[in-house]
């Protein structure tokens, strides 16, 4: 057996972002630390957290008053910020700032009078909270077939933005089908689907040409390992998109395939290592990695913890 270990693979500059806001925040203010949703879309992460004392909430009635609480990095509305400051929390905003930029665009489409199509997927936290920006202005859209289900009047301004983690491929042809029907219709000066959502997709594409089997660490709900799973089965070879080791069925394997290892964005590197640790012991596989594009983007910390984190490095040098 041989793997092939995609590169770029796993955590993205926000996801990297929100987990080190959790974990200063722990050591910095002490537990509880409410967390509104899931901090990221991946149950190990989640997991471990909680067993850090993070409690993970889906309403901020069941936050005490006057606690701290950590918005994910998938973003939340207005009306969230709004109820968390009637409540008098302490609120630490770990939003990815490529969403925030999404929710910017809706703002700005929506105070100029446009009807905003917002292309993604029907509950994720990402729509909810994009959605929460302009209620009244946003048509939500997840596949072709609901492009022609819309009627709006030629003239009328419209705008289209898009979640950030979908397929490429969906959501070029979303927008193609959107153009054929309202040619007039307007996108973001810069695509919404983030950097590493396409980088992470493009390795799939070329590398699983090389593989038999395309193997994504991530969890159900993340749509990111969603989509590279979907890729992998559209390219032609058995895919399968799993937590970790406990997921993984032997008869899925060959012992002369050649399997191809990548991670969502919000899959910890740890997971990676430990199956692919398993194919090489139950298999004696061969590990070599393929770099598809480097990645060297970084976000900062929320406002409320970049001085903490400059006393805790100075502290330590």
């Amino acid at each position: 057996m041989e793997i092939i270990l995609a590169a770029p693979r796993g955590f993205c500059a926000g996801v990297n972002m929100a987990v080190t806001s959790l974990d200063l925040a722990i050591e910095h203010f002490g537990t509880p630390i409410y967390v509104y949703h899931e901090i990221v879309h991946n149950q190990y992460v989640v997991k471990s957290f909680q067993a850090k004392g993070a409690v993970f909430v889906d309403s901020l009635e069941e936050v005490p008053r006057g606690a701290t609480v950590l918005f994910s990095a998938h973003g939340v509305s207005p009306e969230i910020r709004r109820l968390a400051v009637e409540r008098g929390l302490f609120a630490i905003d770990a939003t990815c700032p490529l969403v925030t930029k999404v929710h910017l665009e809706a703002i700005k489409y929506a105070k100029a009078g446009y009807t905003i199509v917002l292309i993604g997927h029907d509950g994720h936290d990402e729509v909810i909270g994009t959605m929460g920006e302009a209620p009244e202005a946003i048509v939500l859209v997840e596949d072709e077939q609901a492009v022609d289900r819309l009627d709006f009047i030629e003239g009328n301004k419209l705008a289209y933005l898009t979640q950030t983690t979908l397929s490429v491929d969906d959501a070029n042809r979303i927008i193609a089908r959107l153009k054929a029907r309202f040619p007039w219709i307007e996108g973001p000066p810069k695509e919404d689907i983030c950097y590493a959502t396409q980088n992470r997709q493009e390795a799939v594409r070329i590398l699983s040409d090389q593989a038999d089997i395309v193997l994504v660490l991530g969890s159900q709900n993340s749509s990111n390992s969603q989509r590279l799973r979907e890729l992998g089965l559209e390219q032609g070879r058995n895919a399968f998109l799993i937590d970790g080791t406990a997921d993984i069925d032997p008869s899925w394997f060959q012992a002369d395939d050649r399997v191809l290892v990548t991670a969502g964005a919000s899959a910890p590197e740890s997971v990676v290592k430990s199956t692919v640790d398993w194919l090489v012991e139950r298999f004696g596989a061969t590990v070599r990695e393929e770099v598809v594009r480097q990645e060297e983007v970084y976000f900062p910390l929320p406002k409320p913890l970049r001085a903490i984190a400059k006393s805790k490095q100075a502290a330590g040098s």
